[in-house]
């Protein structure tokens, strides 16, 4: 029986390495969406226009400007002599933000009283409405303690003294790629399994398959394992972009790391057997398998925390596989986690495995009688 399944297992192998289309998908699509979600996708912000509506024109007003044009996060493109152009430039996307300098600033400094600085943010996009604001407070906040220290005022009654722990430089990138590796051992995973079977039943071959000695079961287990396989390398050239490409470190175990990539490979076999026993064409367990991924993503956490989705999504999220396989993998980069402290998330991917594995061999066996 075993030299039976192997032989079925090279034969889809070479079925799906033969042919250049099912190459493609291997190659092309991982490898764009690891440059694009690499380079393109980040949370931090670089070069935000702004425009300075300076009313005191003092030495102190222009200093805190010069702190905002020489941080990396903002770029100056405007200086305004009136109010009324203000609106016209956020209205435009000109710029992003406008620094409005008070005509007491200098005045107030000097008395020791609060000087208002007015930051004007366009709010459209929230999020970044809201990273822009921490960066200003920050740039506000560094100029206000140096003025204090230089000319012998009060010093703020609280300083923050910031100290982030897994990732000191709170880049952005070392969260967002490794889930990356998730991301797309799932679309390559799926897609080759979903279109296994689907294949054999556009092709005309499906049937001859059933009538050879081989069982259903032996036939299920002879068009998941190549998907196991192909899932596994892909997975691997993804960490080792990750690592040696990106620059993002692994600090956890490759033990703990691959435990969970197999789970998750495993668990997405199921739902993409599930898929291509479902599908009539080739077609049907694309779409089948888009239907998928495309709530899949969003429901994992890969960009949105899972904490912040309303109660009944929180839960539906319980039966994602790709869930737990990020907090597995962001963790082995980011963390050295124990085995002990990443059993709950196995657990539930072996879970999801089970179940997914018996309910794509149920119909299986429905469609092949």
């Amino acid at each position: 029986m075993l030299s039976r399944i192997i032989a079925l297992v090279i034969k889809e192998l070479l079925a799906i390495l033969r042919d250049g289309k099912s190459r493609m998908v291997l190659i092309g699509p991982p490898l764009i969406q690891l440059i694009v979600f690499g380079y393109a996708a980040s949370f931090d912000l670089n070069h935000v226009p702004f425009a300075v509506y300076d009313q005191d024109q003092s030495i102190a007003s222009r200093n805190l400007v010069a702190d905002f044009a020489g941080s990396p996060v903002f770029q100056q493109v405007a200086e305004l002599h009136s109010p009324e152009r203000i609106k016209a430039l956020i209205d435009s996307r000109q710029v992003e933000m406008v620094l409005s300098i008070d005509p007491r600033f200098t005045r107030d400094l000097l008395s020791h009283k609060p000087a208002p600085v007015q930051v004007i943010v366009d709010g459209r996009n929230s999020n970044t409405a809201l990273l822009i604001l921490g960066y200003a407070n920050s740039i506000i906040s560094k100029a206000s303690t140096a003025w204090a220290a230089e000319h012998g005022g009060r010093a703020p009654p609280a300083q923050i003294d910031p100290r982030a722990l897994f990732n000191p430089n709170l880049n952005s990138h070392w969260f967002i790629i490794p889930g990356i590796v998730a991301l797309l051992v799932q679309v390559v995973t799926l897609l080759v399994v979903g279109l296994s079977v689907a294949r054999e039943r556009e092709a005309g071959t499906f049937d001859q398959i059933l009538v050879t000695p081989l069982r259903p079961f032996d036939i299920l287990l002879g068009k998941s394992i190549p998907g196991l396989i192909i899932g596994l390398v892909e997975g691997t050239v993804i960490i080792l972009a990750t690592v040696y490409w990106f620059g993002v470190p692994l600090l956890g175990g490759l033990l703990q790391l691959y435990i969970g990539l197999i789970l998750f490979v495993v668990s997405v076999t199921g739902i993409g057997l599930m898929i291509s026993s479902i599908a009539s064409t080739q077609q049907q367990a694309l779409l089948g398998a888009f239907l998928f991924m495309v709530p899949s993503i969003i429901l994992s956490g890969f960009a949105t925390p899972i904490a912040n989705m309303p109660a009944l999504v929180q839960d539906l999220t319980l039966i994602n596989p790709m869930r737990y396989a990020l907090v597995v993998i962001r963790r082995c980069f980011l963390e050295q986690p124990s085995f002990s402290s990443l059993v709950p998330q196995y657990t539930a991917m072996a879970v999801l495995a089970l179940l997914s594995l018996a309910a794509a061999g149920w119909l299986f066996r429905k469609r092949a009688v």
